[in-house]
């Protein structure tokens, strides 16, 4: 089995070497892809001096300019399919996704036979720290909101912690997934969910970044908000292989 990490960075230099350093320590051997939008403070310049260090399990592709969290995630997962892995996770730079689970999404799909496996955290309570009591009820209620206008039995619908089987990837028409922002994360459950893959929540404790400056804007929350309203009327078509 071949398993990457993708991890989208602009702005990053607080994060990014302790990340790399965490996910290559684990028992499993994950390789990791860093997509970099052209971040100015030198992001891009720590990983590429740390490919050195590990040149068979880190990757870089450098973007210019932010170009969003989706059209990143895609990339990677292009780059993954043509590189021949299995798994594709996805994971913030920031720690707020422990490295430590990434071993259980990871088996959650290559044991119990999952197709995305999600780090959630809200399929047994609300497991958040760290946010403003406001943050946490806004994204509580969000995704209560998509799944009731979609449907889709998932508890953390806004979830970007991941695990997919690229099999699911290759199914997903990444030309007709619409959202960047957020709304990005309910676009791809969505149609893993309608194309009838097996869909799993692990529950994790996310810890809002203690280092660094948070990417959330109010457009991205609009974004999501009548994207989810479109996406409701959608069909969802697999990819033409």
């Amino acid at each position: 089995m071949k398993q990457v990490v993708l991890i989208p960075t602009y702005n990053e230099k607080e994060n990014i070497e302790k990340i790399i350093r965490a996910v290559l320590s684990l028992e499993i051997d994950f390789h990791i892809l860093v997509i970099d939008d052209g971040s100015p403070d030198g992001t891009a310049d720590i990983v590429k001096r740390l490919q050195k260090e590990f040149p068979e399990s880190l990757f870089i592709l450098e973007r210019s300019g932010k170009q969003g969290l989706g059209t990143a995630y895609i990339t990677g997962f292009k780059w993954a399919i043509e590189h021949e892995y299995d798994y594709v996770i996805e994971m913030d730079a920031d720690f707020s996704h422990n490295p430590k689970d990434l071993p259980r999404l990871y088996k959650a799909c290559t044991e119990n036979g999952v197709d995305l496996a999600i780090g959630s955290r809200y399929c047994n309570g609300i497991s958040v720290i760290n946010w403003p009591i406001g943050r946490v009820i806004m994204s509580y209620y969000a995704s209560m909101y998509v799944r009731t206008i979609l449907g889709m039995k998932v508890y953390d619908t806004t979830a970007g912690f991941k695990c997919y089987s690229v099999k699911l990837l290759k199914a997903i028409d990444f030309d007709r997934i619409k959202m960047k922002g957020y709304g990005f994360q309910i676009e791809m459950k969505y149609n893993a969910y309608k194309l009838g893959y097996k869909i799993e929540e692990v529950p994790i404790i996310f810890i809002d970044r203690t280092e660094g400056t948070s990417k959330m804007s109010s457009g991205i929350f609009g974004e999501a908000f009548w994207g989810v309203i479109k996406l409701r009327f959608r069909k969802i078509k697999p990819a033409k292989s």
